[in-house]
């Protein structure tokens, strides 16, 4: 029984770090939203079914055929330390970018996969009569089919997973119904938490402000926000609200009620779950159709697919721009600098200009400025008020921030990269003196367009890049065909499989003033390692 005991310790220590990394994959596919987490486990079949632990299934057959279960749990015993070595040593290399966050979902989860268990040794030392051929038979099977396994356990959940949605989302109802909090909805493809956190800033010169934290995004995300960190002396809520499908804002707007909405851009990300651009350019706008009627929408009229959008709702609805100079705000004599930019603004209605400074980069985040500064108008705030704000906004983090790394300033653009955050993030690069090396593994999730917009990427970072260091040999293919079609310099490139491994080089290619742009950080479910 002794030698049974520790060869079910090797067995379940192995297991639990084989469920924790499927849990991992199915939390970063949003619970496999649009069946992302099955797409995973079919696409990387050599990471989720086909490895190295196979080996256990035929092993297992030697005790199949020897009654001593002695000797059957020994060979078991033996298999399963080797393969908890093995897995203990692989896991030690490797880089995990996003771990596994243990929310109450996750423990649910668990306790659904420890009831697997429960009822495999209550049928061993019952019905089966201690059978080992069915205990060991079962354990390697529910080992090695353990991304199976957390997604029968995921459907199992459904019906108590959308009972406590109804709970926590009538909570948040509630809650923010007694409050006298006005919401201001950010939405779009791309830069919502810059857009939130600038909003933030500009208007805590007046209001004493909440913005959602982090990625608290998603209707659950915004429902734990409401329920568990807004308080009653919040004058403004300012909640980022993204989605992977039509309806999703919309859900999310029904029990946060904005009273004004902003969406930053309508672009190509997760082409893969909306399917057509249509229904992200419908989706986006679920945020301006849920504000009341004497709400307020911004939109940028420099955006053809914001522009074009015919508004169902009779709400105020204000644009900014750049480029096209017949919005309500605009910027002009705008100006870059390695230390951040400045631009003058007229506001339309009452025919004032003026300046503002500062420590933020690239044109997205002067549209981002642009749209605080509408509803900063509309909610009373001065223009010194304004310039204040706009002076003292944060860099945000993993979004163009500039930091030290020994020597060397990088520029991390981390986080998300997408057609037009990429573009500005070269842009920038572009500003600075010195030695330039972008790292970057690409950017994903955009269907068919994925080659054509990582080439052009890659033509991007061919006109400005000295060096250039690629994460992923496959995923990266096109940006490499764009840095060839400028006929970039071979010896110049260096292709690695983990990020980890672009310092060293860094610290071999740079010179007395270098900057490094790093390029999106894809979650771990992208990882071809």
């Amino acid at each position: 029984m002794t030698i049974l005991l520790i060869s079910l310790l090797f067995y379940f220590l192995y297991d639990i770090s084989k469920v924790k990394t499927a849990l991992q994959m199915l939390q970063q596919s949003f619970y496999n939203e649009s069946n992302r987490y099955l797409k995973w486990t079919i696409k990387n079949i050599y990471k989720s079914y086909i490895t190295f632990d196979l080996i256990a299934l035929i092993l297992l057959i030697i005790p199949l055929f020897i009654k001593n279960n002695i000797i059957s749990y020994s060979i078991f015993l033996i298999i399963y330390f080797i393969i908890f070595i093995i897995n203990h040593k692989e896991k030690k290399k490797e880089q995990v970018k996003k771990p596994l966050k243990i929310t109450f979902r996750i423990k649910r989860l668990l306790f659904t996969m420890f009831l697997f268990y429960v009822i495999v040794f209550c049928l061993y030392f019952t019905v089966l009569n201690k059978s080992t051929a069915f205990l060991f038979i079962t354990l390697v099977l529910m080992n090695i089919l353990a991304y199976i396994k957390v997604y029968i356990a995921y459907v199992i959940n459904l019906p108590i997973e959308k009972i406590t949605y109804n709970y926590y989302k009538n909570k948040a109802e509630k809650k923010i119904r007694s409050f006298n909090t006005i919401s201001i909805g950010v939405t779009g493809s791309y830069g919502k938490t810059s857009s939130k956190n600038i909003l933030h800033d500009i208007l805590d010169r007046k209001y004493i402000v909440y913005a959602s934290p982090g990625n608290f995004n998603t209707p659950l995300g915004l429902m734990r926000t409401i329920n568990s960190y807004l308080g009653k002396f919040d004058e403004i809520f300012i909640p980022e609200i993204s989605a992977c499908k039509v309806g999703e804002i919309k859900k999310s707007c029904d029990f946060i009620k904005p009273k004004y909405g902003v969406i930053t851009n309508i672009g190509l990300a997760h082409l893969d779950t909306f399917k057509t651009e249509e229904n992200i350019q419908k989706t986006k706008f679920e945020l301006i159709e849920s504000l009341p009627a004497d709400g307020l929408g911004v939109l940028n009229i420099d955006d053809p697919k914001q522009r074009s959008y015919k508004i169902k709702n009779n709400c105020r609805i204000k644009w900014i721009g750049i480029d096209n100079k017949e919005g309500d705000c605009y910027a002009f004599n705008i100006k870059y600098s390695n230390t951040g930019t400045s631009f003058d603004c007229k506001f339309k209605d009452d025919g004032k200009v003026v300046n503002f400074n500062t420590k933020l980069f690239g044109k997205p985040n002067i549209y981002n400025i642009l749209a605080a500064l509408i509803i900063a108008k509309d909610l009373g705030l001065t223009y010194e008020q304004m310039q204040n704000g706009v002076y003292n906004i944060k860099p945000i983090e993993h979004r163009l921030e500039l930091k030290k790394y020994k020597d060397v300033t990088i520029i991390d653009d981390a986080y998300n990269s997408n057609p037009v955050g990429s573009k500005m993030a070269i842009d920038v690069l572009g500003l600075m003196p010195g030695r330039k090396i972008v790292v970057t593994p690409g950017m994903i999730e955009l269907k068919d367009k994925q080659y054509e917009l990582n080439n052009k990427f890659g033509q991007y970072i061919g006109e400005c890049a000295d060096y250039v260091i690629l994460v992923g040999k496959k995923q990266t293919i096109p940006i490499y065909d764009g840095l060839m079609s400028k006929k970039y310099d071979k010896n110049k490139i260096f292709i690695i499989n983990d990020v980890k491994e672009a310092f060293p080089i860094i610290d071999r290619l740079k010179d007395n003033d270098t900057y490094v742009l790093l390029e999106n950080d894809l979650p771990d479910l992208f990882n071809e390692k």
